[in-house]
């Protein structure tokens, strides 16, 4: 009896700024992908906090924490659904929600003040840079990059032509 290990996931990478409301829209078409095609596609966010939204940087260390403590998904998710509040009310708004899912606040607040998550956050805006991200959200798949940030129509369509395609050429 021969042990195959299964194939690794396509890998969906979603270029974001936390506190872009066309990221909260795209949400939708992140939990349709993971759906449809379970644990044969990895869908991992990359920051690309954008200069116009004031508190997407810090927004983004924030997340990086969330991980930190084991809740990446469920506080971006609840992140993108408060983008504006955050607009309005400002970086507090980071430290509710941690509360809200239960983390441990006083680490978020120490985690934003040290910058502790600075490097991470910058690694992915400068690869964000590099391949011509300008704006999110932005979807690369394959060697396909995806712009959504004017127009989202069809492209979750698009994304998953594409995960068909890399999924079949593995089999």
């Amino acid at each position: 009896m021969s042990e195959t290990t299964p194939p690794a996931p396509v890998v969906l990478d979603v270029w974001c700024d936390l506190q872009c409301p066309d990221c909260l829209r795209a949400l939708t078409d992140v939990h349709a992908l993971r759906a449809r095609y379970g644990d044969r596609i990895d869908v991992r966010l990359r920051h690309f906090p954008l200069e116009k939204n004031k508190h997407a940087y810090a927004a983004a260390q924030a997340a990086e924490e969330a991980y930190a403590q084991g809740e990446h998904w469920p506080y971006i998710e609840a992140l993108l659904a408060r983008t504006a509040d955050l607009s309005r009310a400002g970086e507090s708004v980071l430290l509710d929600v941690a509360r809200e899912l239960g983390l441990d606040v006083e680490e978020f607040d120490t985690a934003l003040i040290d910058g502790r998550h600075l490097l991470i956050v910058d690694a992915d805006q400068a690869e964000g840079k590099a391949i011509g991200v300008t704006g999110t959200p932005t979807y690369v798949i394959g060697d396909e990059r995806l712009d959504g940030g004017k127009n989202q129509e069809g492209l979750r369509e698009r994304i998953e032509e594409i995960t068909d395609r890399l999924l079949a050429a593995r089999d």
